[in-house]
């Protein structure tokens, strides 16, 4: 319907997240920016004799994060925000009989691409109107995830898609600063309240929890494509959802 703008890249000192998936957050989003903004839609293709009918692009483009992207002299766009405001256009507007969700993302971060998933899912509830996914160049992890939202999916042969799975990633400064004589002390509430931190050394435990907290996702992502995309055969199905990418 409008150009989507969208992504900030984030970094937690304590724990890097590259989830590539969804979530299982809540679904709270911040609606609209500083200032005076008004979208506006764009006609990309027409045919006359169905001018009373429309078909709604949203696009969805870059990492999915529930952050501002900022941009020169501007603020820039939630992602989040953006997509819940296009899709209430379209619903409002009773010429619009259809969404074509256009997506080129390689991922994000779990609640977002979680808050989006729903606010699709919410749109179709609601109005009855189908989503049909299309793939660009990439819809990889939580691009994928977003796709499983639709009524159905396009890809292009040369799309890259897949990478069904999670990622935590996380990163010890305390062995270099301890060649150099730092030593960091870190006083915690509980054993594994640290796990991840920069400053310290992942423990078997803190590996335990931090495990389960991917499995716990990655159950979740699993239950979503099994439930929306049923096309996928059992024999193949443990094959796709390994974490490789496909291609469209």
């Amino acid at each position: 319907m409008t150009r989507s703008r969208l992504f900030r890249t984030a970094s937690t000192s304590l724990l890097t997240l590259v989830v590539c998936l969804i979530g299982c957050g809540p679904t709270t989003i911040s609606i609209g920016s500083p200032g005076p903004r008004q979208l506006k839609v764009k006609t990309v293709m027409s045919d006359n004799s169905l001018a009373a009918r429309r078909i709604a692009m949203v696009d969805v483009s870059g990492m999915i994060y529930n952050a501002n992207r900022p941009k020169l002299l501007s603020v820039g766009e939630n992602p989040v925000s953006l997509l819940h405001e296009k899709l209430e256009m379209a619903a409002k507007d009773r010429t619009v009989m259809a969404v074509i969700l256009r997506i080129n993302s390689p991922g994000g971060t779990v609640t977002a691409t979680d808050a989006m998933y729903r606010q699709v899912m919410r749109f179709k509830r609601k109005t009855g109107k189908p989503v049909l996914a299309l793939m660009m160049d990439v819809a990889a992890s939580g691009g994928y995830y977003l796709a499983c939202s639709a009524d159905a999916i396009m890809a292009y042969p040369t799309t890259v898609t897949g990478s069904i799975g999670v990622l935590v990633q996380t990163v010890s400064l305390k062995p270099a600063l301890s060649r150099i004589g730092i030593q960091a002390e870190t006083f915690t509430s509980g054993p594994n309240k640290d796990a991840g931190s920069l400053f310290s050394t992942l423990t078997n435990e803190h590996r335990t929890v931090l495990q389960q907290l991917v499995n716990d996702f990655y159950k979740q992502f699993v239950d979503v494509v099994r439930q929306q995309r049923g096309g996928i055969s059992e024999d193949h199905f443990e094959t796709v959802t390994d974490g490789r990418v496909l291609s469209g």
